[in-house]
């Protein structure tokens, strides 16, 4: 198994473009490795004292440790929310060469 720890990181868009625009500027930057656009949801949830109701894009983010304050830093400036659900979850376990590949994906590469 890699020995750099993999992260799954959750997060919430209020739409589409801005899921999109989001998941595209991680993965350019190497803040993660993959990040997955699933289909809208409903959430519900308790909001300044009053329960409110909402379709949200999930994310799930592939990243590693080592790059979760950029990737968390990121998330914080360009997402449209006030305070942005943002949960990261460790991976304990998975395909090798999946980890591995989440590992090298998500590092700086070094200039040639």
């Amino acid at each position: 198994m890699t020995m750099t720890e993999i992260l799954l990181v959750l997060t919430t868009l209020p739409d589409k473009a801005s899921a999109d625009t989001l998941a595209l500027r991680l993965v350019e930057e190497h803040l993660a490795a993959c990040v997955n656009i699933l289909a809208p949801c409903g959430s519900v949830y308790r909001w300044q004292g009053a329960v409110e109701t909402a379709s949200e894009i999930p994310l799930l983010i592939k990243t590693t440790r080592a790059r979760y304050p950029a990737l968390e830093a990121a998330i914080q400036a360009l997402h449209p929310y006030d305070i942005p659900e943002l949960v990261a979850l460790s991976v304990t376990a998975g395909l090798p060469a999946y980890l591995d590949w989440v590992a090298a994906s998500a590092t700086i590469p070094n200039p040639a």
